[in-house]
């Protein structure tokens, strides 16, 4: 083998076990989608402020990260789930 065809080979196979590669579910591919809706409702409700669209968008972006298995993120989300739900309800 050539010099420089062992380089190329060698550099791919580094570069190989470096990649990560993360093959989702279907569950964490609709999750994923539904976060992304979520946050959308998320973005609207800041220039409506409409207490609706945050319970909507908490819940939501709530099934990305529990299927993600981010749980701190998830008992951040249900924080702000209960602050709004709790304001929705003394509004």
């Amino acid at each position: 083998m050539s010099k420089k065809k062992i380089a190329h080979t060698l550099k791919y196979k580094i570069l190989k076990i470096l990649a990560y590669t993360n093959k989702l579910t279907s569950y964490q591919k609709i999750a994923s989608r539904v976060g992304y809706m979520g946050s959308g409702f998320l973005i609207a409700a800041q220039w409506t402020i409409d207490p609706y669209l945050y319970v909507i968008g908490f819940c939501f972006v709530i099934v990305q990260t529990s299927s993600r298995k981010q749980w701190n993120l998830v008992l951040l989300n249900i924080n702000g789930l209960i602050a709004w739900i709790t304001h929705l309800l003394t509004t």
